[in-house]
């Protein structure tokens, strides 16, 4: 244990911090498979959803923000940055000229491929404290939580508005 590890605080039984702490411990594994990739984790999680394999190819941009659970302006950079690099292609809807539907290129699909067994399995490895069932009740858990909740789930939530005095 290093002094950092015995010098952190207590866990307290509260949903907010357990959550948050959570979340980055979930990133941080996520990132040390993708970030030798050029990923960043949400990248990673935007090919998640638009992959052929497992995720809704010719997603439009506005749905993939949702699932995302973050805002219009940042899924469109996530998937500019994931098109540069030839990852992702995105192309105007046949019905709505407005709509931009996106997907994995081969590239991108190839390297989804690759990185998708590795993220899986380091998610996983976090809950090998846990023994198979409990596993399973937790993510039930965690999916029913969320689901009975989908009204707070908002961008930007929880945030402190700007003011135009600062």
């Amino acid at each position: 244990m290093t002094i950092a590890e015995e010098a952190a605080p207590p866990v307290h039984r509260f949903p907010n911090p357990l959550s948050r702490r959570f979340f980055q411990i979930c990133t941080a594994a996520t990132a040390a498979v993708v970030e030798p990739a050029g990923l960043t984790p949400l990248e990673f999680a935007v090919m998640a959803y638009v992959n052929s394999k497992i995720g809704e190819p010719d997603i439009d941009q506005t749905s993939l923000a949702a699932r995302l659970g973050i805002d219009r302006n940042n899924t469109s950079l996530l998937v500019s940055s994931l098109e540069a690099n030839g990852l992702l292609e995105r192309r105007v809807s046949g019905t709505d000229r407005r709509v931009r539907l996106v997907r994995l290129t081969g590239k991108g699909e190839k390297l989804f491929a690759q990185l998708e067994p590795k993220a899986l399995a380091g998610q996983n490895q976090l809950l090998d404290v846990l023994a198979d069932d409990e596993r399973e009740q937790f993510l039930d858990m965690l999916v029913r939580v969320i689901e009975a909740n989908r009204a707070l789930a908002r961008p930007g939530a929880g945030r402190r508005k700007r003011n135009g005095s600062s």
